[in-house]
């Protein structure tokens, strides 16, 4: 009996085996005030969409808290149904959306104050882990230039990678794998 060689890659893609479910990209309900969408494609580095990536996000409430029980200042507050994480598989285009709101301030460690960001996971074929990265918002000029890791980034083209650009009623947030335009990834 002779078997066909194993593929080369090393992982995936795998995902849409179980990972993702019908309503994953929605952090909150549909009609929750303040809902907004945020998406973009995933693009590697030659600029082509990656169909077979996954984008998790995680993030505080409006008033900055998180939707888990260790959090110090007490738990999230759970209204129009918000739960704090979002899933979302990439069509055929790279395209990827989480219906959300935007999330409040956070105390950064060491003092001072992180502006309203969501948490963004990226797995996808070729990578060993995940790569993790922030979404900033646009509407935030004065928080984001207070905020402690946007201000360690000295390159100020650099550091808009991380900023959502506003898209019709939407917020696009394009993630670049590898390339001229990469997003800055962090080192976790």
């Amino acid at each position: 009996m002779t078997l066909p060689p194993t593929p080369s890659q090393t992982i995936g893609p795998f995902f849409a085996v179980g990972l993702p479910w019908p309503d994953g990209p929605e952090v909150v309900a549909d009609g929750s005030p303040g809902a907004c969408w945020i998406g973009g494609r995933v693009l590697d580095g030659a600029g082509d969409p990656v169909p077979d990536a996954l984008v998790e996000t995680w993030q505080a409430d409006p008033e900055g808290r998180f939707a888990h029980p260790d959090d110090p200042r007490g738990p999230a507050s759970g209204g129009s149904g918000f739960r704090g994480f979002g899933r979302c598989p990439t069509d055929a285009e790279g395209r990827w959306a989480v219906r959300t709101v935007k999330p409040g301030p956070l105390p950064a460690p060491g003092g001072g104050v992180e502006a309203p960001h969501l948490n963004v996971s990226v797995f996808a074929r070729g990578l060993l882990g995940r790569l993790v990265t922030r979404v900033y918002f646009p509407d935030e000029p004065e928080a984001n230039a207070a905020d402690p890791l946007l201000g360690s980034i000295p390159d100020r083209a650099v550091r808009d990678r991380l900023v959502a650009v506003a898209d019709g009623d939407r917020l696009r947030f394009d993630i670049h794998l590898q390339g001229d335009q990469e997003t800055p990834f962090l080192a976790i």
